[in-house]
């Protein structure tokens, strides 16, 4: 089990492609066919990044017509910041502050 949600998407985002997409996906809604010709990678490649990245949180569906958008939750990355930002906070409060051995 992971710590937060933050943690889940920072694990995500270590993923080349997945951080790519997100990249991507931080400048406007796409769907799948503009995914896959900015990172040349298989459409299938791309639908299961989606799906990770959907489950997580990170992204949400949004159906238009014959395709579906997919749109960037900026709470999520937010959120990862914060956690990112906290760890920080807590190994400069404790950097001379080394465990004593049994």
């Amino acid at each position: 089990m992971l710590i937060s949600r933050g943690t889940d998407v920072i694990r995500l985002l270590a993923d080349p492609l997945r951080a790519r997409i997100v990249d991507l996906l931080a400048d406007g809604p796409a769907c799948t066919c503009h995914l896959v010709e900015d990172t040349g990678a298989r459409q299938s490649n791309i639908s299961n990044h989606l799906r990770a990245l959907r489950e997580a949180g990170l992204v949400t569906p949004e159906p238009r017509g014959r395709y579906t958008y997919y749109r960037l939750d900026p709470q999520a990355l937010e959120e990862a910041a914060h956690h990112l930002g906290d760890l920080a906070r807590r190994a400069r409060v404790s950097t001379d502050n080394p465990r004593e051995c049994p």
